[in-house]
């Protein structure tokens, strides 16, 4: 199975900004994680970060028509604001897993809603970087369990 791992602005600076709520580790280190969590299985990952709505939307589009794919979001920011990224994850035909390394609901009320939870297989929040793994995993099993 492929696996688009996306995340959104300011996910660039993990590790950087914000540690208290975000830890130290880096954007690298969480790639690092989920490549050495899945070393042997035959899935293959590709990871994409960028701060401009349109080239995460460009890059959901890449998606379009491929068979086998799963999307792990965290769109950061523009979960709370971006009905653009929300629709054009509700035009590809994939599993879509939302990750947030923050509990959103214990934080400012206006990350409270997302325009991508309504759309997403599951959604999964405050686990920090092992809330990745956590999203790979379940499709995985679900994709297991359905024989695919």
């Amino acid at each position: 199975m492929d696996f688009l791992i996306i995340n959104g602005p300011n996910l660039n600076m993990l590790g950087v900004r914000e540690p208290d709520i975000y830890g130290h580790e880096t954007l690298d280190d969480l790639q690092t994680q989920i490549k050495t969590h899945f070393t042997g299985t035959p899935h293959r990952f590709t990871f994409t970060q960028s701060n401009h709505e349109g080239v995460l939307i460009d890059t959901i589009h890449t998606t379009y028509g491929q068979k086998n794919t799963a999307i792990i979001i965290n769109a950061g920011a523009f979960t709370h604001t971006s009905v653009a990224i929300a629709d054009a994850l509700s035009g590809c035909k994939h599993t879509i897993i939302e990750v947030h390394i923050s509990n959103i609901h214990k934080r400012e009320s206006f990350r409270h809603h997302s325009f991508i939870s309504a759309i997403a297989d599951g959604v999964i929040c405050g686990l920090g970087f092992y809330g990745y793994i956590a999203a790979i995993e379940s499709v995985i099993r679900e994709n297991d369990k359905n024989g695919e």
